[in-house]
């Protein structure tokens, strides 16, 4: 039953956060929680696998596409992060709190971000928990949406690796490969994956429910936590960046203005 998938979701998510603060406190980097994020999806789609007694076809993609693509950003975001500091959103939360963040932050970091991952994950927990939902038409669409993003999100993070590798590029501005066509490919890309994986889900029962989940992840992506706070963080960092937000699209990609 899909309620035993979410009770089950829901259980394992609290467990997870709750872990991951512990380890955070003693580490003292609250950012584990963004390595983090990839592989609590993951967890997830195979807890949800676990639970059913038999899974579709359906529920096996849904579960090794979203496999694909939290592995992929886990494995990515550890290599970028691993003996970096703590990332600076949550240096000013500490700063700000002070002694209290260490509690504040069960709630306002992990906790919050085990509720945004049960809501986006919906499409996966309820595709998996109909176990006679068969690969359609709108299915392949899914696919290929969902294609499209991991190209988008994966090959945009490679090129800015690259780019950042070079000593050369020290202060610049990335605006080649995809990073020409928009200013955030791998946040399109995120996008298209949940937006992708929503579609696979429609045909299960009360698949459209998971719509919710695809499009909280594009609200996050395109109004809160997404581009919006980055944009304000390389406009101040970056000499540049206007003149490149000037030219150059925020989230589809496009070809850019020219005469800018």
């Amino acid at each position: 039953m899909i309620s035993d998938t979410l009770i089950t979701s829901a259980l394992v998510i609290v467990g997870c956060m709750v872990g991951m603060w512990l380890l955070s406190v003693i580490l003292k980097n609250a950012s584990i929680v963004d390595i983090f994020w990839g592989l609590g999806f993951v967890i997830v789609a195979w807890a949800s696998a676990i639970q059913v007694d038999s899974i579709s076809p359906v529920g096996k993609v849904l579960v090794s596409l979203v496999s694909l693509w939290g592995l992929r950003l886990s494995t990515y975001l550890w290599i970028r992060n691993h003996g970096k500091p703590e990332d600076f959103r949550y240096v000013a939360m500490r700063k700000h709190y002070g002694p209290k963040f260490v509690y504040i932050s069960l709630v306002t970091v992990f906790l919050l971000q085990g509720l945004i991952m049960m809501i986006v994950s919906l499409p996966v927990q309820i595709g998996v928990a109909d176990s006679d939902t068969s690969i359609s038409a709108l299915s392949v669409i899914g696919i290929a949406i969902f294609a499209l993003g991991i190209f988008f999100e994966a090959v945009g993070d490679w090129q800015l690796a690259a780019f950042k590798r070079d000593a050369n590029n020290a202060g610049k501005v990335m605006q080649t490969g995809l990073w020409k066509y928009t200013r955030h490919p791998n946040y399109f890309g995120d996008a298209c994956v949940w937006w992708g994986i929503g579609i696979i889900a429609l045909g299960a029962s009360w698949g459209w429910v998971g719509l919710v989940g695809s499009l909280l992840m594009n609200i996050f992506l395109v109004r809160v936590s997404g581009v919006p706070m980055l944009e304000r963080s390389m406009s101040k960092r970056r000499p540049g960046y206007e003149e490149y937000k000037q030219r150059t699209s925020s989230f589809v990609p496009r070809p850019p203005k020219k005469n800018i």
